[in-house]
């Protein structure tokens, strides 16, 4: 170590002279003093090795210590869960949390954080009651099904199935749908977890009724449809319909099973949108039990929905795995208030925010567009240029695969900096905004950003030029 890197390390301010600074006093006042000294202790450890390292060449005086530390414990304290502004265009982006909910979803949500409910009682007897009934009543309403259930997702929902009816025992798929979900999550993989023997039949790109009725030994436990939500194989394509595959396993005494991944409670192409496997039309076609994600199209909180034949239903209620895998009165009161909204189709497209949000008007779109586009070249002036284009959005997490939205974006280039930097410093603002990459332009999709949200992004360009 040289004689200079020496004096530095005795220049370094001594913890209990900082705790003197009236700033640093002001901040024990504030927040608990052992979080306060931690980040004391570790600030000046991440000096001593970067004046070690030969990384630092002079020690910060004592305010500018002091600024960075104010800064360390806002980050320590600052919430990892926080609002974020949706500007890539992905409707139900995964990272950004999925489906934004009903504003009815949002007050039962709150009423449930906030004060005892009536989760799992008998409002008659006084005694422990059953956690599912309401939103079972919804759903065997909406969906003619004889019985429902409810998890905490839909990999969970397919886990608990399998587990349920054929644990140890053989179940027939298509290889053309042994899906991998996001995560690397793998249907195969799922299956082997519940205890279940995998047999694959047909190609990836056809197969016929024989297949499955060929495959059909004593130790078969059931055949299983599942729902290509996340990708499309096109061409000379062969698939059997639940309705050919339920038939078949009836004959044998085999339930027939279909998860249809993202799930559908309408019909989407009434608003123009590709047609998505109905859970009614496959409960119709004589499915005996249909699995399905609540924070898909359905708009509401992550879960996996199970419904069908009550006696199958009733056997997955009363599997020990059910435990492990329920939902909180959180999760009930989201999904009962989004329910509740497929009950009146005419107030459905106004009151539902991811179907709003696919069906939103172009000509809305780009009028949001061009009040941003405003704003942003009134705050960026000379520093960079702001135009309206059009483009794509995507439905994302898996529905509706291979689907585009006509959109408009904002289209933004930085004079000194490129899009990947505009993109970490929106990242980075107080309210994180989130846009896309495209050929060396940073877009902002105004079909995922609200009007009230404008300012939030404008706020976000502001901070960065403020720290250029």
């Amino acid at each position: 170590m040289s004689p200079v890197q020496k004096q530095l390390l005795q220049h370094l301010p001594k913890v209990d002279k900082l705790l003197e600074d009236p700033r640093v006093s002001a901040l024990l006042q504030q927040h608990p003093r052992s979080l306060v000294l931690d980040e004391v202790r570790a600030y000046l450890d991440e000096l001593r090795v970067a004046i070690v390292d030969a990384r630092l060449a002079e020690v910060p005086e004592q305010e500018a210590f002091v600024d960075g530390l104010v800064g360390r414990i806002d980050v320590a304290l600052a919430p990892g869960l926080r609002r974020g502004i949706n500007g890539v265009g992905i409707v139900l982006h995964t990272a950004l949390g999925r489906a934004p909910f009903a504003e009815s979803a949002q007050r039962a949500l709150q009423e449930a954080a906030k004060n005892y409910c009536t989760l799992q009682v008998d409002l008659e007897t006084g005694k422990r009651g059953d956690r599912y009934k309401n939103v079972e009543r919804l759903l065997r309403r909406i969906t003619g099904a004889e019985a429902a259930i409810v998890v905490n997702n839909n990999a969970a929902a397919t886990l608990l199935i399998l587990n349920t009816l054929a644990q140890g025992r053989e179940v027939i798929v298509s290889r053309g749908e042994l899906v991998e979900i996001g995560g690397s999550f793998r249907l195969p993989d799922v299956m082997k977890r519940s205890g279940a023997k995998l047999v694959e039949v047909g190609t990836t790109n056809r197969t016929h009724p024989k297949d499955y009725r060929n495959a059909i030994t004593p130790e078969t436990g059931a055949i299983m449809k599942v729902h290509q939500s996340n990708y499309r194989i096109v061409g000379f394509t062969s698939q059997v319909p639940i309705a050919e595959l339920a038939q078949l396993a009836h004959q044998h005494s085999i339930p027939a099973v279909d998860d249809l991944g993202s799930g559908a409670l309408v019909d989407l192409s009434r608003w123009g949108l590709p047609g998505e496997p109905m859970v009614q039309e496959s409960i119709a076609a004589g499915a005996d039990v249909v699995c399905f994600s609540g924070d898909k199209l359905l708009g509401g909180p992550q879960c996996g929905i199970i419904l069908g034949r009550r006696e199958i239903v009733e056997r997955i209620k009363a599997n020990q795995l059910t435990r492990a895998l329920r939902c909180d009165k959180m999760t009930f009161a989201v999904l009962e208030a989004t329910l509740k909204l497929f009950l009146d189709e005419k107030k459905l497209l106004a009151e539902h925010p991811v179907l709003r949000l696919l069906t939103m008007p172009e000509d809305e779109i780009r009028s949001r567009c061009v009040r941003l586009q405003e704003r942003l070249s009134q705050v960026l002036a000379a520093a960079g240029s702001v135009t309206v284009v059009g483009d794509t959005s995507e439905v994302g997490s898996g529905s509706l695969a291979a689907v585009t939205l006509p959109t408009w974006v904002v289209a933004v280039t930085m004079k000194e900096k490129g899009p990947e930097h505009v993109a970490r410093a929106l990242r980075l603002a107080r309210t994180p905004v989130f846009g896309r990459i495209k050929e060396q332009q940073f877009l902002l999709d105004c079909r995922t950003i609200r009007d009230d949200e404008i300012d939030l992004v404008v706020a976000g360009f502001e901070e960065m030029l403020s720290r250029q």
